[in-house]
């Protein structure tokens, strides 16, 4: 999947580097909800295990061809939101020298778009930190709605419990 500017592609154990540049940030992964990664082997163990999911892709700026953040969803997991059953969890993140450009919101619609075109689900739910109005913006901007619902996030390892507002986007004719 591709835009002008960026490419949506599997993950491949050779984008560790580039995944521990950005995902060693301590202000990338307490957005998304992670902590931050400690060495380029943990990013590559991440990338073996939890971006080994097929509806997971690296967003690779065309420019450069660096890997540069994460856009996926998950059929099942488990966070603790007011889901339907079957809805599938969307979510992402972004490398922080790429924040407010445009390329999250890019990269999420082309996702949408494919999930649209491959897909029979009916509607999708995604959240994020009420201390993350951002990426808030970047479903909005999209399409999702917010449900006026409200989860907490007690995954958290730090043991703080993050308040996550929860949006929705309906599938039109599914």
């Amino acid at each position: 999947m591709q835009t002008d500017r960026i490419i949506l592609r599997p993950w491949q154990e050779s984008d560790a580097e580039a995944l521990y540049k950005y995902a060693s940030d301590k202000d990338v992964g307490v957005r998304a909800g992670w902590p931050p990664h400690k060495s380029v082997e943990e990013s590559q163990e991440v990338i073996r295990t939890v971006f080994a999911i097929p509806t997971i892709w690296a967003i690779v700026l065309k420019e450069t061809g660096e890997p540069i953040g994460c856009m996926g969803y998950m059929p099942e997991y488990d966070l603790n939101l007011p889901a339907r059953k079957g809805e599938p969890l969307v979510g992402y993140w972004i490398g922080k020298p790429y924040w407010n450009k445009g390329i999250c919101t890019e990269a999420l619609q082309l996702m949408l778009d494919h999930i649209r075109r491959e897909t029979s689900y009916k509607s999708l739910i995604a959240s994020h930190y009420i201390d993350n109005p951002a990426s808030g913006r970047v479903m909005e901007k999209c399409g999702f709605k917010a449900t006026g619902e409200t989860a907490i996030d007690e995954e958290q390892k730090s043991g703080d419990k993050r308040i996550m507002r929860v949006l929705r986007l309906e599938l039109p004719g599914k």
